[in-house]
């Protein structure tokens, strides 16, 4: 898939260690990165039926997100546990621009740099809006091999100050080396997981 599908002004990228929770340190730190890209939205300022643009620079920047993120974190493919996206679409664009950026083609290529589609079978949770420059989202995360795994429900917050300008899009994507620090709320453990569905 070609970079040549969208023009990128800038990739950034955030890492967070997690090291304890009030007085309580963690055996070993969670790592969070959550990568973005700001792109030029081909159809900002027009109503376009065919969004199919938009669908193909999906598949290419699930791949390009998904690798700067776990570059980020350091870790191999199977060390992934959590993932995400997410999409803020500039005031020229319309909501619909980001979902079709981050529905038909991201999530294969997503799946591929956390261990492969056929570990990575939970859905990838979304969330997407309109907004301006320094708009925040909360990119929200959840297990990669079944969306059950209480422990792993989580979020982490992304705002680039300086975008999205009116005729742009920021696409990201969110991973972790595990869950939330100190879980004690029950449900299913990653162990338990099955893996026969998406679910449990």
């Amino acid at each position: 898939m070609s970079q040549s599908l969208v023009e990128i002004r800038k990739l950034v990228v955030f890492v967070e260690e997690i090291y304890g929770e009030l007085d309580q340190r963690l055996e070993k730190p969670v790592k969070r990165a959550a990568a973005a890209a700001v792109i030029k939205n081909p159809y900002a300022g027009r109503y376009v039926e065919n969004l199919q643009v938009l669908i193909d620079a999906g598949e290419y920047l699930g791949g390009l997100l998904g690798k700067a993120a776990r570059n980020a974190l350091g870790i191999a493919p199977e060390e992934v546990e959590n993932y995400g996206k997410a999409a803020i679409v500039g005031e020229d664009g319309e909501l619909e621009h980001g979902h079709a950026i981050l529905h038909p083609k991201f999530g294969g290529p997503l799946r591929d740099e956390c261990g492969g589609r056929d570990v990575c079978k939970a859905i990838i949770p979304s969330s997407a809006k309109m907004g301006g420059m320094g708009t925040a989202i909360d990119v929200p995360l959840h297990y990669k091999r079944a969306a059950f795994v209480r422990t792993h429900y989580d979020a982490i917050e992304v705002r680039i100050p300086d975008a999205p300008k009116r005729d742009e899009i920021v696409v990201i994507a969110a991973l972790t080396s595990g869950g939330r620090p100190l879980p004690r709320i029950g449900g299913l453990k990653k162990e338990e997981v099955k893996g026969e569905d998406w679910l449990r």
